[in-house]
């Protein structure tokens, strides 16, 4: 039986929305899952799946799948599993059905032509929201099949302890920090390194290499967190070491796979969804290469300014330095 106002609301019937949905269903709670498409909607309500996304999950009882952002309306709690490029516009169409809700980004990235994070954008376009941040080392099919999570809820209040009851699973544990602005640094450029680190072994380069480069790039995301005040244990967290180690090293990460496919000189899949390509080219964007050098390469790399060959030899050619900083 489905409740007509259900605790939590998932908008973006991606995998990782999809998958969030059916894990906390699962724990004999309603959900509401928004689709953009009118017709996928009404396809996965009837097969009780997401064959497109998520085809080896079946759907709970409890997860009801809508098209229409007024069935979200009085929805306390509403995540939003959109991308990163398009969560503005997302918010900007429904905006009249958000409003008094709880809002939680789940997606990663800097939005291109702002430089501004998910909670930003939220808080830009529904200003008198308080927005939040789900983010972490995880992938949609180990949450969708019951696999042990861990993720981080970001926020401030103390509405924030009851979310994470909400949120918690026997198999998906919620961890809190009042740091949103650095779950949110972690969670995004660590997506630029997972593609540095696919060029590094899809090039042939070794994961010796691979090593080097994920422990300068977690440097330089220090270095950039450092810079808007974040708290350095936050980066040691879920959001930030947990999540680079795993989006790195594993080939379901889109972004390692894209860069694999880049360092073997093929073409990568056109129909994924990359966010760290967007947010390369916005982080790089009036940064200094000096002292940004990874994520700054990676952004000229994708742009066509430089080669593979040119890339290598001039990260390799930076003056040598200290290890710390």
């Amino acid at each position: 039986m489905f409740l007509d106002v259900p605790n939590i609301g998932i908008m973006g019937a991606g995998a990782f929305g999809t998958a969030l949905a059916i894990a906390i269903s699962q724990a004999d709670r309603a959900v509401w899952l928004w689709a953009r498409d009118a017709e996928q909607a009404k396809v996965m309500q009837a097969e009780r799946r997401n064959t497109v996304r998520l085809p080896m999950a079946d759907f709970p009882e409890g997860l009801r799948v809508t098209s229409d952002a007024n069935d979200l309306v009085g929805t306390p709690n509403i995540l939003l599993a959109v991308p990163t490029q398009q969560l503005r516009s997302v918010l900007t169409a429904h905006r009249k059905s958000l409003e008094g809700a709880l809002l939680i980004a789940c997606c990663k990235g800097v939005e291109m032509g702002t430089g501004m994070l998910p909670s930003e954008v939220i808080a830009d376009v529904i200003p008198f929201s308080q927005p939040g941040v789900l983010t972490g080392p995880s992938f949609a099919e180990d949450i969708a099949l019951g696999k042990p999570t861990a993720l981080t809820l970001a926020g401030v209040g103390d509405h924030l302890e009851v979310l994470q009851r909400d949120l918690a699973t026997h198999n998906l544990r919620i961890y809190l920090t009042d740091d949103v602005i650095g779950a949110q640094l972690g969670g995004a450029l660590k997506n630029v390194i997972a593609i540095a680190a696919g060029i590094t072994i899809g090039a042939g380069l070794g994961e010796s290499s691979r090593a080097a480069l994920m422990t300068r790039g977690f440097a330089e995301i220090n270095r950039l967190a450092q810079a808007r005040g974040v708290h350095a244990e936050t980066l040691l967290g879920l959001s930030g070491f947990g999540d680079l180690v795993l989006t790195c090293t594993s080939e379901k990460s889109r972004n390692y796979r894209y860069g694999l496919s880049i360092g073997a000189g093929q073409s990568p899949d056109s129909a994924a969804t990359v966010e760290g390509v967007m947010t390369a080219h916005a982080v790089a964007e009036g940064a200094d290469p000096n002292m940004l050098p990874v994520i700054c390469m990676v952004s000229a790399l994708l742009a066509g300014k430089v080669t593979l060959d040119e890339a290598k030899d001039l990260l390799l050619s930076r003056p040598l330095r200290h290890e710390r900083g």
